[in-house]
């Protein structure tokens, strides 16, 4: 079994609880125009040109974003760290891009990682047929959830599909009583106003007593120079700046006033 990834961390600790490793996979069915990690969006691979000034010279050179890998491979990467995991309370964390994206991938690694008592997270925009989520649910410890907006023509508009088939797959986890965190990116002009902040809060407040944890995700700059690097034209064009963890102060206190545990950050 094959899939593709474009990128492994290793000693993560905002992936879920403990010290993670945590693999992005390459693909992607939403195309977020605020995307902080652009070469995960085709699910091949992507040629890049890295530049490097030394010297006062130019030096430039051809890097490929995306590599196919083997079960076998990943999980000989995996195990490297697995005294870490185990005395942190960590584990393995599957990104992207959109893991579900590659869900035969997934599943055969997440029934690897059960059979050897590895802690699982996988990192998800709930974008995927029921039947995937069915299928992985089993062999997963914990969701991390992207929530992104409730108006179904915003986030037609922001992400390039509706969110009907997110938030049934959100009350299928829920139904089936999976442990959760509920990950909002935050964006200006997109989704951080009180009308689309009081929605939210609705809405997760019916879920309150299955929801573990609220991550609220700022905005950041940060991926301005990936889209340069990578040949690909940002939607942002520089118009919104980033948003720093003050900014979110007022609503990190409405989550928590409806009584949840809220995080400011990954």
């Amino acid at each position: 079994m094959q899939g593709i990834i474009f990128d492994i961390k290793r000693f993560a600790v905002n992936d879920g609880p403990g010290i993670r490793t945590t693999v992005f996979f390459k693909g992607c069915p939403l195309e977020c125009y605020w995307c902080h990690n652009p070469e995960g969006i085709r699910k091949c691979s992507v040629n890049i040109v890295k530049t490097v000034k030394l010297d006062g010279k130019t030096f430039r050179q051809n890097e490929v974003a995306g590599k196919v890998v083997t079960v076998k491979e990943l999980m000989e990467i995996i195990r490297q760290d697995r005294i870490f995991m185990d005395e942190s309370g960590g584990g393995v964390t599957f990104s992207g891009g959109e893991p579900t994206f590659q869900a035969d991938f997934l599943l055969a690694l997440l029934k690897t990682c059960r059979n050897e008592g590895i802690h699982t997270v996988v990192d998800t925009n709930g974008y995927a047929p029921e039947k995937v989520f069915k299928n992985i649910m089993p062999y997963v410890n914990i969701f991390l959830y992207d929530l992104k907006h409730l108006d179904p023509e915003k986030h037609l508009e922001g992400t390039g599909v509706s969110n009907d088939l997110i938030l049934n797959n959100l009350k299928f986890l829920i139904k089936n009583g999976k442990s959760i965190n509920i990950r909002i990116p935050v964006v200006p002009d997109f989704n951080f106003n009180s009308k689309d902040i009081s929605a939210m809060l609705k809405l997760l407040n019916s879920y309150r007593e299955s929801i573990d944890q609220i991550n609220l995700l700022p905005y950041h700059t940060l991926a301005k120079n990936k889209y340069k690097r990578f040949g690909m034209k940002s939607s942002m064009n520089g118009s919104i700046t980033g948003m720093k963890i003050k900014d979110l102060k007022d609503t990190k206190a409405l989550f928590e006033e409806r009584g949840f545990i809220v995080k400011v950050g990954g």
